[in-house]
């Protein structure tokens, strides 16, 4: 049994992560140590957070969509290759254990934001692509498993592959992750809700938060782009690096 003061408190931490995740992901940074500081268990934990956080990505979709900056029919492959990654990636979780990806996934979001910071790709002019949309459907689908499996950071990767891959420029990569995000989401909440890991009511207290975070940071990165954008994607991979090195060497 929750305390009642929970629901407000995380409601309001759901506005900041949703503001997060809106321009350069990573608000789970900050919602999953809010949720198991409230004494929610770690599997409801991870289903309650995706049940908030699809509802944040949804109206940061919408925004983006809505300006143009989605494209449908291109990804429609990726769509379900990242739908089906992230349902073995739910599978998954519940089968081995995660404590060495907290050692791996720094390395990772490191790289990314070396990257971020020294490649001159990180603009809002698109570029030549190195590889078709059929082509990065795999690297979506492998993403997505791991959004499904672990999670932090996919943000991240989505949005400096399609920059590196695809081509994209900032804040129309920004705007695609934000699909793919929202698919392997949907497909995390489908998975939680029947294993029985959610805390509904919480979670849809937390959605109300989350969509306001979803729709401020949208319209943020719209009227921004890579200006505010870039420098954000390098202080949440760092800061996720930070936390994920902690929590391994503390626990």
């Amino acid at each position: 049994m929750l305390e009642p003061w929970v629901y407000p408190a995380l409601t309001g931490v759901a506005v900041v992560s949703g503001f997060i995740d809106a321009i350069a992901g990573g608000g789970g940074l900050l919602m999953m140590p809010a949720l198991l500081s409230a004494g929610v268990p770690p599997l409801f934990a991870l289903g309650t957070n995706k049940l908030q956080s699809v509802f944040g990505t949804g109206v940061a979709l919408r925004n983006y969509a809505r300006a143009g900056l989605v494209e449908w029919s291109r990804n429609r492959l990726t769509v379900l290759l990242v739908f089906f990654g992230a349902v073995v990636g739910c599978i998954t979780v519940q089968l081995i254990e995660t404590r060495l990806l907290n050692v791996i996934i720094p390395l990772l979001l490191v790289a990314a934001a070396l990257y971020i910071l020294l490649s001159p790709r990180m603009t809002d002019q698109d570029a030549h692509h190195r590889v078709t949309s059929s082509g990065y459907a795999p690297i979506g689908g492998a993403i997505g498993f791991y959004d499904g499996f672990f999670g932090p950071g996919t943000g991240t990767f989505f949005t400096t592959s399609l920059v590196a891959l695809r081509g994209y420029g900032l804040t129309k990569a920004t705007g695609l992750t934000k699909l793919f995000n929202f698919t392997s989401n949907v497909a995390s909440v489908l998975l939680f809700g029947l294993g029985g890991h959610m805390f509904w009511l919480l979670g849809l207290c937390m959605a109300a938060g989350a969509m306001a975070g979803g729709w401020l940071g949208s319209h943020s990165a719209l009227r921004f782009g890579a200006k505010l954008i870039r420098p954000l994607l390098v202080v949440i991979s760092l800061g996720m690096t930070g936390r994920l090195l902690w929590s391994y060497f503390a626990g």
